[in-house]
């Protein structure tokens, strides 16, 4: 029997991972400005490619290690906030945190609640003993969100097929 994968909530938040049913608020996601401009362009133009994104990148790497991208939901309304996960991501040694919200939801504390919560199931459900988090110099608060968390900035590093270098932050759990 397979056992089905985790969720999570924090006083405000649910975080369940990233289903097909996702396309649409993760086609906004990726094309929101500041996804754009921190992240880059993944070229998902509709919630069909959005769709096949979840199928093909999220969802195998579930599969495989029991955690990937959460979809974040207010417990009060059910409203799609953004999202949270644990990224096996090639060019990182280790596992990598990462979190975007869309430009509604940002400066509420949600980005924070719901990272603490998946650094805290990294240590306790899933045995990581060390975290990674990558970003870009220019994003600002995305830096002090990873230090607020307890990670420190190590170096300076490039991901494969991305143009610019990234700031690559570390935490030993």
């Amino acid at each position: 029997m397979t056992q089905q994968p985790a969720s999570f909530e924090t006083d405000r938040l649910f975080l369940r991972p990233t289903q097909e049913t996702d396309a649409d608020f993760i086609l906004s996601l990726m094309n929101s400005p500041k996804w754009l401009k921190f992240i880059g362009d993944r070229k998902i133009q509709t919630p069909e490619a959005a769709a096949t994104f979840i199928r093909e990148k999220m969802h195998p790497q579930l599969e495989r290690l029991g955690y990937s991208n959460y979809t974040v939901t207010r417990q009060s309304d059910g409203q799609t906030l953004g999202s949270c996960g644990l990224y096996d991501r090639e060019g990182v040694d280790g596992v990598d945190l990462g979190f975007a919200f869309l430009p509604e939801h940002e400066g509420q504390g949600s980005a924070y609640e719901a990272a603490l919560c998946i650094k805290e199931a990294a240590v306790t459900r899933f045995g990581l003993s060390r975290l990674n988090a990558i970003t870009l110099p220019a994003n600002d608060r995305s830096r002090k969100l990873l230090e607020r968390l307890g990670f420190e900035f190590s170096t300076m590093t490039r991901i494969p097929n991305d143009p610019e270098e990234v700031m690559l932050y570390i935490l030993d759990t």
